[in-house]
């Protein structure tokens, strides 16, 4: 062992130590709130503090129905090196609220973010009431999934992640994406002398392929590093100026090389980027919610559910899931709690939200299985933090077709047509199929026939702007619809509220 790594692991030791020794006298509980950009995570945050603090409509959850909630209030985090949640401008937004004429979704995560929400509650029985705490800090941390797919990075070299890199590229959804890329690197000479102008170049090819990726009609789930399209106060450093390259054969390139100058910029992202934050934030979670848009794969095709499904197997296998003791506290904090969530089920009718949790457990399956095995409690949901749409049935040659009604947003498609954003619009979305399997390989050679009788009927997941907020007589508050949130806070929050 390296004298750095003794030296973390002593710090480590003694910060957990004074994290559950104040647990004590005040119990707090950290929750991390992640996914892949689009799942949603600044809404789900926004939403579910909201609710909790203006008593929204929370009947699954416990401690709110049975009225043993008391009060819910934001307090001054205790992180002071950490960015604060903009809840309040994230609401404005959501609200329509100046500064903003109308409402509209907020920025998406950008960088890690906290908030410290505390809620006051009722014991249910005599001993807590009269031993116990009757209040819970809840340490909400918001960091993006794109940092988790750098986590592997850490075991890797320069060579193998250039090699993986270059391999993926290569594959058919991707190949055309990150040609222009993949032309540069194979002109340019990695034994050659350094040259920071080449370097920046292949970065710059390199972080446009990332950026394709992320487009609607692809919805590929982006590969590491995950900074490179979210690099908040280190953009344009060394650090996330590298890209891998190409070096046929085997064998290692001479000092002072371009492959050299790459291979220490990787190495000193590893150090200053990715140890710190699994250090100082992922290490110390308690709970986790894994937010994804299974929904905008499904839409963009088969193979953007591949690559969403091994983007997922990647961030899921970096979690240290298990149950927790006061010794696991000490030396090697885990998570014991992981909630699975498939967002946006406003896009669909509520008889294809079992079959959207099928298809997310399906996508999880590996992960799921592996937590379960560590002791760790996993559940799944099908939500929407938002709900955006209303449900409604139309009539056609005595046929009854489940659709939705929404203000769609300007642009969006739906076959020929091209939505202005100013009307709403009752669709059909589609009906997910039965059997999770024909989700994640519609359309795909080699499937049987009901799969492909399946994927020809064809999904339609458009995405609506936030409704019209309705706000209550007697408190002037704006309320924010949901679907089963309050299923999610009960099983990640109702055994602390005992």
């Amino acid at each position: 062992m390296r004298l750095s790594d003794l030296t973390d692991h002593t710090a480590d030791f003694f910060r957990n130590a004074k994290t559950l020794a104040g647990q004590l006298r005040n119990p707090a509980l950290r929750l991390g709130v992640t996914g892949l950009s689009r799942a949603g995570k600044t809404v789900f945050i926004t939403s579910l503090v909201h609710n909790l603090i203006n008593g929204g409509r929370l009947l699954f959850f416990d401690a709110a129905a049975s009225g043993r909630l008391k009060a819910a209030y934001l307090e001054p985090q205790p992180d002071d090196t950490l960015p604060r949640f903009e809840f309040e401008d994230h609401l404005a937004a959501l609200t329509g609220q100046p500064p903003y004429s109308a409402p509209t979704w907020p920025q998406g995560t950008r960088h890690i973010s906290q908030l410290r929400l505390t809620l006051e509650y009722e014991p249910d029985d005599l001993l807590n009431r009269t031993f116990g705490s009757n209040r819970l800090h809840v340490d909400i941390v918001d960091y993006p999934g794109e940092w988790l797919l750098d986590l592997p990075l850490l075991s890797q070299s320069y060579d193998d992640w250039s090699r993986q890199t270059w391999q993926m590229s290569l594959e058919p959804n991707r190949a055309v994406l990150s040609k222009d890329w993949r032309q540069f690197t194979k002109s340019i000479d990695p034994t050659a002398a350094q040259d920071e102008a080449i370097a920046r170049q292949a970065a710059d090819l390199f972080k446009a392929y990332l950026t394709a990726c992320r487009q609607d009609s692809f919805a590929l789930s982006t590969i590491p590093p995950g900074r490179f399209l979210m690099p908040g106060d280190l953009e344009g450093s060394p650090a996330l100026t590298f890209a891998p390259l190409h070096l046929p054969g085997s064998g290692s390139a001479p000092r002072g090389s371009l492959w050299a100058m790459m291979a220490r910029r990787f190495e000193s992202y590893k150090t200053h980027v990715v140890k710190p934050f699994f250090r100082d934030h992922f290490m110390r979670l308690d709970r986790q919610v894994i937010l994804v848009d299974a929904l905008g794969a499904l839409n963009a095709g088969p193979e953007a559910v591949q690559d969403l499904q091994r983007a997922m197997s990647g961030i899921l296998a970096c979690f240290r899931p298990g149950k927790q003791t006061w010794l696991s506290a000490l030396f090697q904090p885990r998570i014991d709690k992981m909630a699975f969530v498939a967002t946006k089920a406003d896009r669909l009718h509520h008889t294809s939200h079992e079959r959207l949790e099928a298809i997310l457990a399906k996508l999880t399956e590996r992960a799921i299985e592996h937590a379960q095995y560590r002791g760790a409690e996993v559940e799944k949901f099908a939500i929407a933090a938002l709900r955006t749409t209303t449900e409604v049935e139309t009539r056609q040659d005595g046929e009854v077709w489940h659709c939705i009604q929404g203000l769609p947003e300007p642009g969006e498609r739906l076959g020929d047509q091209v939505f202005d954003g100013k009307s709403e619009v009752v669709i059909f979305p589609g009906d997910l199929p039965a059997n999770p399997d024909y989700a994640l390989r519609q359309g795909c050679a080699g499937c049987d026939d009901e799969a492909r009788k399946i994927s020809r009927l064809g999904l339609n997941f458009i995405r609506f702007q936030p409704p019209r907020p309705h706000f209550n007589q007697a408190t002037g508050i704006a309320v924010l619809p949901h679907i089963r949130l309050d299923r999610v806070l009960h099983f990640l929050l109702g055994d602390k509220l005992p």
